[in-house]
């Protein structure tokens, strides 16, 4: 066998060996908490990048060239789903022309397909708002779901990457034993928050006070995505005479304007939480996102 024949067969050896093995996985996701969920999960088999960061509303996302050129080199496209990026979100598949990412492929996938959505409406009225019809998409603020999608997400790499199945495995299972044990230390600490009254910015915190029991007072919208009116915040401000506060939520890309209004004429104190990864500086990755949301609401408390 001559040099060149030689080199053919090692070439096409190792091409059989990479079958079903990427040498590395380009994971694109829609929101910065599934980037950091891959991250867990894939560590150093995949490459992750968000379509949003933690200071931007998520709804309303503008298809840039570069995020095109992003979704078609992409491997696997991972959104919340549920309508959530429903205004965006197929224009970037369509644009980027990749086969691999289309809805009902391997290489997508949507987290809220896995679990059971809150407030999900009788009825679809665009008067109403912003009403989702599966219901409320802002899954990632109760902590008790992300183990579920990571689980379905390292499924669904092994798929994709069969050759490094265990190498996933292994990270998922190292990420579910230190996520339960941070989550029986954020519960033990959120205990004083049971029944605490809130009011917020948007209805994006159901899930948060779901999980925490808080009680929403009331939102500073007058219906799901939109703005809040001086009408309705003379109304709010009347209800909290009868059903007071004990603190304003708004998130990071939410103006300041209507919270501060209410704080000021209320003397209740109005926070900004993160939403998600990014969404402050202490928020640098998922255990940092609900250090910070347990920690910035039991300071008011105090």
């Amino acid at each position: 066998m001559n040099g060149y024949r030689k080199w053919c067969l090692v070439v096409s050896l190792l091409m059989c060996a990479s079958q079903g093995a990427y040498a590395v996985v380009n994971v694109f996701t829609c929101e910065p908490e599934w980037a950091a969920l891959a991250k867990e999960v894939g560590g150093d088999l995949v490459k992750t990048a968000s379509a949003t960061t933690g200071l931007q509303d998520v709804h309303h996302i503008e298809a840039r060239p570069s995020l095109i050129a992003r979704v078609r080199q992409a491997d696997l496209l991972l959104c919340t789903g549920a309508g959530l990026e429903e205004g965006w979100l197929p224009v970037l598949q369509r644009r980027a022309n990749n086969p691999r990412i289309q809805a009902g492929a391997d290489g997508y996938m949507e987290a809220a397909d896995y679990l059971r959505l809150l407030d999900r409406p009788t009825r679809i009225d665009r008067s109403e708002g912003d009403v989702h019809a599966r219901g409320n998409p802002h899954i990632q603020l109760d902590p008790t779901n992300i183990p579920v999608i990571a689980q379905a997400l390292a499924k669904r790499l092994q798929v994709l990457d069969s050759g490094h199945a265990a190498r996933y495995q292994e990270n998922l299972s190292d990420f579910l034993s230190r996520w339960q044990t941070a989550l029986g230390r954020w519960e033990r600490q959120a205990r004083p928050l049971q029944g605490l009254p809130v009011v917020v910015h948007h209805n994006a915190w159901v899930y948060l006070i779901n999980w925490l029991e808080l009680d929403l007072v009331g939102t500073l919208e007058p219906k799901p995505g939109l703005p809040p009116t001086s009408t309705h915040l003379s109304q709010l401000l009347e209800q909290m005479e009868r059903q007071p506060a004990k603190v304003i939520i708004r998130s990071p890309y939410q103006g300041a304007r209507a919270s501060e209004w209410l704080s000021e004429r209320t003397g209740i104190p109005a926070i900004m939480l993160p939403t998600t990864v990014g969404g402050n500086e202490a928020a640098t990755d998922l255990f940092g996102l609900f250090d910070d949301l347990v920690l910035q609401l039991l300071s008011v408390t105090q």
